[in-house]
């Protein structure tokens, strides 16, 4: 044990123990209560020292940053975490920047005005230069307002195979950013014929906290592509979304990156470099669809991920998505189905007929297929594949599965088209179908067939789906034959609806 002396050492300090139950032949000594209150006098006041001069110091070390970004994105951000609870994101608070160039805006102009809303929208198309004279009139009252480009003929590009416009375009996101714009939560990005679902835009961005820093899109669906840009950048005609945090660092790096990745052929490409010098991945949503294939995309719209449908770009160079009709009509046409019923736009749904050993898909607002023989569920949620690769013309690879749509009629469903919608009342839809009247190949003769084309549409009843349902956990919804569907005039009544407890599309 230690001598009492060195338990003592402090006697000075110290008062003699008095009236203690332990042997008087111990050393032991008590802290006096004014020395105690002294002690914590102390205490509070250095506390109280420290948390000012931390204060002040932090205060002014934000004051005394040479990033003005930086600091107005600190104030957001204490801003924002007080009200993060009173006001869930809306289409308010994105900013859309949108690629464009005068001389092609009146061409693509009509994918833009499809989803633009003037007085709702918030955004700018930027181009290359002021809109020609002359024009009645000169800027359509339809399109989102406009902004010239800042010159960037200082900037290095060394692309043998692009454009120059990659530089201009990529800085849309910083131009946009230094317009100062109050209660800017996400920036997104896109290309003047990218088509936007904007509620479905802002439902799969109130997932995130605009807080912190996302980076949100989707990439190619050619490998080809991929490969020759990157797998981990969201890919701009599809659009992508920037928090703002992410925007501030981002502004902060930009020109740099400009120049660093000067070989690089898009600006979607350049600002991925720039994300990966920050080190924010890009989080991917299946809904943004970059379109980069050839041929008719039918067959990836009908059998759509499950994931709500956020955007759709390059359909100038697709096929149109309804046989017979303009790529603006065809857009017009799916568009009128997404509006009386956003989340569930091209959702997936299929079931078997087992009184006539059929199998019914169907892709909401879109398609309805029927098989006249049983077809697996892998197979049906597998998409055909009516397209080729963007670069090659190739019949693969994609970055999905894909099945072969098979040249001979006795293997291919009989295709019905989207045709109309209407309100059912009490929260459903009633949407219908019509046989493909464009379908100019063969009929297959057997006798299966025969019955399967005596259909001549389908009726499908809908709950209006709950966009809710993206935060819980996805599930494919069910279908199934309404009773009373045999009816003369040749049209089948369907009913989706969530699936039931134990409840499968599986063939016996």
């Amino acid at each position: 044990m230690p001598r009492s002396s060195e338990m003592c050492y402090i006697q000075d300090l110290l008062k003699p123990c008095k009236n203690l139950i332990s042997p008087p032949s111990k050393s032991c000594f008590m802290i006096s209560p004014n020395f105690m209150k002294g002690i914590l006098a102390i205490c509070i006041f250095s506390a109280l020292f420290l948390v000012c001069f931390s204060a002040y110091n932090f205060h002014g070390l934000i004051s005394r940053t040479s990033c003005p970004e930086c600091t107005r994105t600190f104030r957001l951000q204490v801003s924002s975490r007080e009200t993060i609870n009173q006001q869930s994101t809306n289409i308010s608070h994105i900013l859309f920047g949108i690629g464009g160039s005068a001389e092609t805006w009146s061409k693509r102009r009509g994918y833009c005005e499809l989803w633009w809303r003037p007085k709702t929208h918030r955004g700018f198309v930027w181009l290359d230069q002021e809109p020609g004279e002359g024009a009645e009139p000169p800027w359509p009252k339809t399109s989102p307002p406009y902004r010239v480009s800042a010159d960037t003929s200082r900037f290095k590009y060394t692309c043998w195979y692009g454009s120059r416009s990659a530089v201009r375009i990529a800085r849309i996101v910083k131009e946009s950013f230094e317009l100062g714009l109050k209660n800017v939560r996400w920036f997104v990005m896109g290309d003047d014929d990218t088509v936007f679902f904007t509620e479905n835009l802002v439902k799969v961005l109130s997932k995130y906290d605009h807080n912190q820093m996302y980076y949100i899109g989707g990439n190619s669906e050619s490998v080809e592509q991929d490969l020759t840009h990157s797998y981990t950048m969201g890919y701009g005609g599809g659009g992508f979304a920037i928090s703002y945090p992410l925007a501030a660092e981002l502004v902060r790096i930009l020109d740099g990156c400009i120049d660093r990745y000067a070989d690089f052929y898009g600006s979607d490409q350049k600002i991925g470099a720039c994300m990966s010098e920050i080190g924010v991945p890009l989080t991917k949503e299946l809904g943004f669809h970059q379109i980069d294939i050839q041929g008719s995309p039918y067959g990836l719209l009908s059998a759509h991920p499950l994931a709500p449908l956020v955007s759709l770009h390059h359909l100038d160079y697709v096929q149109p998505l309804f046989p017979g009709r303009s790529r603006i009509d065809s857009v017009k046409r799916l568009v009128k189905a997404y509006k009386s019923d956003p989340a569930r736009a091209l959702q997936h749904s299929f079931y078997h007929d087992l009184s006539r050993n059929w199998s019914v898909s169907v892709s909401w607002g879109y398609t309805v297929q029927l098989y006249p023989f049983l077809v697996t569920g892998k197979d049906l949620s597998t998409p055909l594949q009516t397209f080729l690769t963007w670069r090659s013309w190739s019949q693969e690879p994609f970055t999905f599965n894909t099945r072969v749509m098979s040249l001979d009629p006795c293997e291919r469903p009989v295709i019905f088209y989207f045709d109309g919608v209407k309100d059912a009342g009490k929260g459903k839809t009633w949407t219908w179908y019509k046989r493909n009247p464009y379908m100019r190949r063969r009929r297959c003769e057997r006798e299966d067939y025969a019955a399967a084309y005596l259909v001549k549409g389908f009726n499908v009843s809908a709950a209006v789906l709950d966009p809710q349902l993206w935060n819980k956990a996805p599930r494919r919804q069910c279908c199934e034959v309404m009773n009373g569907s045999d009816d003369v005039d040749g049209v089948l009544k369907i009913r989706i609806r969530s699936c039931n407890h134990w409840e499968s599309v599986t063939p016996p």
